[in-house]
């Protein structure tokens, strides 16, 4: 089978791309051959004639709403198999459900084309046949795939609207009985907030019972197994229920609008339950004050024996809520408690560190994660021996289990990954047509996110409410108080050691600290202020909001934990607040140099963009590929820039794309948009870029920012009331 491009087709409304496929269907001995009776198959290709089959296949590239709806009807009869699921998948990112439905069955339910195209007679039998077809395939998969759509408590609109045209055009199908049992289903259940298992209020616990610092016997009598298996329990259930849409840049960009603050409730629930473990770690190592170095030394080996663990069950996102904890301020300026931990221990957190490495846009995170998804059980490596022995031994006993495991991702690599594209490609084309380039780019991430969903079916955990009942008693530490008790336990003897530090060097250092290098002065990257918890990328991203999202673009609602990691290390946007701290706008963490192309990630070169240029209003329509825009990074006349407002914290940010056209007025009046405030206050706003802690760019007010601005230093500016 071979392809060949076979360029555009224009419709009024629509814009198609055409692939042309040729089909080998036939292969037989020429004339020759078959006067020596050989057969085709038998002989070599010089005594054959082969007979070959070319079909056309009509993807939509960009179109208006009623084009695209009408497709779901014809992509069929186009070979375009997967735009259903595409379309089912994105569209809420441009029409509502109400929208949709409406068109397909008030519009296209009397459309007068069959799904091949040709004029049809509906008077004729066979034709409404057709249409009554195509029409229930669409509403089958909508159902199958994506019922919470309908879920619209209280009057349920839009399913009652589906149950009327059932009821009028297939009676008594099987189509009409799922819907009355799908309403049933609704209206029965109370509307339940996703509950993350992990809430601190009072309302979540127990008659009697209090919140409470940890008590570290308590702690220590949980097995690390039974606690890496309660987490991942935990997270399972929580992963399983997040709506894929949600995930999308353009409304999870939005979620910090005061109308808003009920959106994409399964996202900010896993959000909610990274943080929870990232402050139960700090709580749990730093409550106590009676604890002698050794105790704390004890404790944290045993959350590093939980993080492995975790990776035996492909629990990345407590894995990574771990690690963000044990790399925050608090924890790793304990210079000489971390000296009391075992040499093979510490090379165990080396290891699994460098999973979360930020080193060409995590792509060992990456890779790791779409190997583990399709396998049964973890894929453990180690350098060490003694590790790769436990690991082993460990693995095997999960294997005599004969339970296969699903996967538990960092949910915060696809928002980052989905704010970026976001940020980068245009919503409409020329001729205020929808960009479904971009809606097929962002399934790509989506399939992801349902494939792993779908592996976690295969987990078979028990919940244990001993621990469960003591996870959520846990008080948690806010960054202030945790960072006092770190004081306490151990004074600073050098205060760059709480300077956030990469975290490539950080592993080297803590091995150095290991080895007993008395002093050790890491190099300052960035004032404390700046690492935040969570953050995007995007042209909407906000860094404040839950995160623990993986780009180096992420925000942060609520700052509680300072992971020791530089601005562009994902661990550092760790944060941990009650339901801020690991969200991510657009995107998630933010690392700053992972926003770079990267082999296998979405935003490599050769994947479907050519590197750095900036998408214009018709590069749908181009058929020259284009790259995505990047952090950190100006490619060919575009980058992408983070703008904080004065007075909040920095990692409290909007993701702005930003060309080699746009001068300071224009910028300005997109970081207030973004930030939810009045656009026509521009001149009351100045533009500053962050060079360092006491050096700052402030631009004139007509300056080209592209042009204007520090290449050499972090893309983060501050948007500045003037005197």
């Amino acid at each position: 089978t071979t392809f060949q491009d076979g360029g555009e087709e224009v419709e009024d409304g629509a814009v198609y791309n055409v692939t042309l496929k040729k089909v080998q269907i036939q292969q037989a001995a020429n004339k020759g051959a078959r006067w020596l009776g050989g057969e085709g198959d038998q002989l070599p290709p010089e005594h054959t004639v082969r007979q070959y089959e070319t079909s056309k296949i009509r993807a939509i590239k960009a179109g208006t709403l009623e084009k695209l709806v009408e497709n779901l009807l014809t992509a069929f009869g186009d070979a375009d198999f997967s735009y259903i699921s595409i379309f089912l998948a994105t569209y809420r990112a441009f029409a509502s459900p109400r929208a949709v439905l409406e068109l397909l069955l008030d519009r296209f339910g009397n459309l007068e084309t069959s799904s091949h195209g040709e004029v049809a007679n509906l008077n004729s039998l066979e034709s409404e046949m057709v249409l009554r077809a195509e029409i229930a395939s669409v509403l089958r998969a909508w159902l199958d795939q994506c019922s919470e759509d309908f879920r619209e408590p209280p009057d349920y609109m839009c399913l009652l609207k589906l149950l009327d045209y059932l009821k009028n055009n297939m009676p008594n199908s099987d189509m009409e009985s799922r819907v009355q049992n799908l309403l049933k289903q609704f209206q029965n259940q109370e509307v339940e907030a996703v509950d993350g298992f992990c809430s601190t209020s009072s309302s979540d616990l127990v008659d009697g019972e209090e919140l409470e610092i940890s008590n570290p016997e308590e702690f220590s009598s949980f097995q690390d197994h039974v606690v890496a298996e309660q987490l991942t329990y935990m997270d399972v259930m929580l992963f399983r229920r997040v709506v894929p849409y949600h995930c999308l840049g353009s409304i999870w960009s939005q979620r910090d609008k005061k109308e808003n603050k009920n959106l994409a409730p399964t996202v900010r629930a896993t959000i909610t339950q990274f943080n929870a473990v990232t402050k139960c770690v700090i709580s749990t190592i730093l409550g106590t004050r009676e604890l002698k170095i050794q105790q704390r030394a004890k404790i944290i080996e045993k959350w590093i024996h939980i993080a492995h663990e975790c990776r035996i069950l492909k629990n990345f996102s407590s894995l990574r809520a771990i690690i963000s904890a044990l790399q925050s301020n608090s924890i790793y300026r304990l210079k000489t408690t971390w000296m009391c931990v075992s040499k093979d221990i510490l090379l165990m957190y080396e290891e699994l560190s460098e999973i979360f490495s930020d080193h060409d846009n995590y792509l060992t995170s990456r890779e790791l994660l779409m190997k583990e998804a399709t396998s049964k059980f973890a894929n453990l490596d180690s350098s060490e021996k003694e590790n790769q022995k436990k690991s082993q031994k460990r693995l095997q006993l999960q294997k005599n289990k004969g339970v296969m495991q699903g996967t538990v991702p960092y949910l915060g690599t696809f928002l980052t990954d989905l704010i970026m594209l976001d940020t980068a490609l245009q919503d409409y084309v020329e001729g205020g047509l929808i960009n479904f380039e971009k809606r097929r780019r962002e399934f790509e991430v989506i399939a992801q996110i349902k494939l792993l969903q779908s592996s976690c079916n295969s987990y078979c955990l028990i919940p244990d409410q001993k621990f469960l009942q003591w996870f959520r008693r846990q008080r948690h530490l806010t960054e202030e108080e945790s960072y006092k008790l770190s004081r306490e336990a151990e004074a600073a003897a050098d205060t760059n050691i709480l300077s956030p530090k990469s975290q490539k060097s950080m592993v080297k250092r803590i091995s150095t600290l290991f080895l007993g290098t008395d002093v050790f002065t890491p190099p300052k990257e960035q004032p404390l202020k700046s690492s935040p918890v969570g953050g995007s990328s995007g042209e909407s991203t906000d860094s404040a909001s839950v995160s623990s999202c993986e780009f180096n673009h992420s925000e942060t609602e609520d700052v509680c934990v300072t992971p020791v990691s530089s601005p562009e290390d994902p661990l550092k946007k760790s944060s941990v607040g009650s339901d801020k701290g690991y969200d991510s706008d657009k995107g998630s963490i933010s690392s700053d140099k992972g926003s770079g192309s990267s082999k296998g990630s979405i935003f490599e070169p050769g994947s479907g963009s050519d590197s750095g240029s900036i998408p214009s209003r018709d590069s749908v329509l181009s058929s020259a590929p284009r790259a995505l825009a990047v952090y950190n990074r100006q490619s060919e006349g575009s980058c992408i820039i983070r703008v904080s407002m004065d007075g909040l914290h920095a990692s409290v940010y909007k993701s702005i794309l930003i060309t080699n056209q746009d001068r300071i007025p224009d910028v300005t009046q997109r970081a207030l948009l973004k930030h939810n405030l009045e656009p026509d206050a521009v001149e009351d706003y100045e533009l500053v870029q962050v060079i360092s802690e006491d050096k700052e760019l402030v631009f004139p007010r007509d300056a080209n920012v592209f042009y204007g601005m520090n290449s050499h230093v972090n893309f983060d500016f501050i948007l500045r009331k003037k005197a």
